[in-house]
């Protein structure tokens, strides 16, 4: 006899029997030996491991659909727990699968959202679609034609809860349509030298140029345009504006004053009150308080120690008295803001250089303050001319020191014109007597008809060939 490729099953182990109804009492075709063994163990634990898990897939599903529920009807569920009533609410009883259809729910749930690799071999779908069983409709589309026809009764309450719309995604496609109305504005640059690409976004720079501040100066000083732009026109700005107006800056110069100082927006408001406390106790009025820190604006950035020490360095220096001293401070701010430096060298000119004496010097500089801070250079080429090509002496200079704040051009234009006509006199004792303030002080017309005796075109004529 020949060998036979299949035999039948030990008597020790009975074949398993397969009389499931989801498998139509048909049984697979069985394998000899402990081959066949190892395969029923194979499919045995396989199965097993399927049904949990479309039981666990099944049973999420459940409670996506208890949860979705629960939301669309949320009265009827305060009432009730959602694991008895829902069930008794929502299904009739007829509808409600068997114990022998609780299988047949699970599986076709699993084979709906099992993938294609975890499905059961051929023939056990094949015997699976052919049970009559399986053409019925499972529990949950019966559940689903059920609840199709019920109305959104509660939409608007649900619709109201919703505080926000969630915003768009980033990723989520629009129209071209969409996108051509979309305005990008450009980012601000982190550094810039111009206040020109943050005017248009800060409240603060549109406020000061209402005020007539000049933010394209204002941008050339150091530090000027980062700390405008710290800062906020309520908290910081706004009651330097009303102390400055209390201190008597008119309205129409505080541009002008926070032009050329910005600095002072930093200032704390009470060392600014102390300083000007300070200035009213040196007996200033509140008058020339008001013009000397409109004529300075840098006045008040000085500590009330400074402002002290400059006033004591001109009194001693000068010899002045203390209402001469106050007089020179309120025609000339500046010199209590400027560098002390220039105003000792030009003294130091004065009296070695140009031979003035000390009397002199006082009277000079409480008449010309300017001269204080004038350049050297011009100082010392002014005086030459004057005195050692004009032939004025140190005593008439002396009288009129605003000579030397004039232009040195101008000076010899005139005496040169003088000169040709034969009028250049500047001896008080000689008749057809000229003043050193005529000479420099009137304009070219009052100069030519009064002190020349000419016309303004002979003037004219008279500087072409020069």
């Amino acid at each position: 006899m020949g060998r036979t490729l299949f035999c039948p099953p030990p008597p020790s182990r009975p074949a398993p029997e397969w009389s499931h109804p989801s498998w139509g009492g048909r049984a697979p075709h069985t394998w000899a030996g402990p081959r066949r063994e190892r395969c029923e163990g194979q499919q045995d634990a396989v199965l097993r491991w399927k049904m949990a898990l479309g039981a666990r897939q099944v049973s999420r599903w459940c409670c996506l659909l208890k949860t979705s529920r629960a939301a669309e009807f949320p009265r009827r569920l305060r009432s009730c727990s959602i694991t008895a009533h829902a069930c008794r609410e929502f299904a009739p009883l007829a509808l409600l699968p068997s114990k022998k259809n609780v299988l047949l729910w699970r599986l076709q749930a699993y084979r709906h959202v099992s993938v294609l690799s975890c499905s059961p071999p051929d023939s056990a779908k094949d015997e699976f679609f052919s049970s009559p069983e399986s053409n019925l409709p499972s529990p949950v589309e019966q559940e689903q034609a059920k609840a199709k026809p019920l109305p959104d009764l509660n939409a608007k309450i649900l619709y109201e809860d919703w505080d926000d719309v969630p915003p768009s995604s980033a990723l989520e496609e629009i129209s071209e349509e969409e996108a051509v109305q979309i305005i990008a504005e450009p980012l601000l640059p982190l550094q810039s030298s111009t206040f020109r690409d943050y005017v248009d976004h800060s409240e603060t720079l549109a406020k000061l140029v209402h005020l007539g501040v000049d933010l394209s100066q204002v941008e050339k000083r150091q530090k000027a345009g980062q700390l405008l732009l710290t800062l906020d026109f309520e908290k910081d700005i706004k009651k330097i504006l009303l102390f400055l107006k209390d201190v008597g800056v008119e309205d129409n110069q505080l541009g002008t004053f926070l032009t050329k100082n910005p600095y002072i927006l930093a200032e704390d408001l009470e060392a600014l009150e102390t300083r000007v406390a300070y200035l009213k106790s040196k007996k200033f009025g509140k008058a020339e308080i008001a013009q000397m820190v409109s004529r300075a604006p840098y006045l008040l950035l000085f500590s009330v120690e400074r402002l002290d020490n400059r006033l004591g360095f001109f009194k001693n220096e000068l010899g002045l008295s203390v209402k001469k001293t106050k007089d020179l401070v309120i025609r000339l701010p500046r010199l209590l803001t400027g560098k002390l430096e220039p105003a000792k060298e030009n003294l130091q000119v004065c009296q070695v250089e140009l031979g003035f004496q000390r009397n002199e010097i006082q009277e000079i500089v409480f008449k010309t303050p300017k001269i204080l801070t004038a350049s050297r250079k011009k100082l010392k080429q002014t005086f030459d001319y004057l005195h050692n090509i004009m032939g004025i002496p140190h005593h008439m200079l002396t009288r009129f020191p605003q000579v030397f704040n004039s232009r040195l051009f101008r000076i010899k234009e005139r005496h040169m014109f003088l000169t040709f006509l034969g009028r250049a006199q500047y001896d008080p004792a000689q008749p057809s007597y000229i003043s050193l303030d005529q000479l420099v002080s009137l304009p070219d017309e009052v100069f030519c008809t009064e002190i020349a005796k000419a016309s303004i075109q002979d003037f004219e004529k008279f500087l072409k060939t020069l």
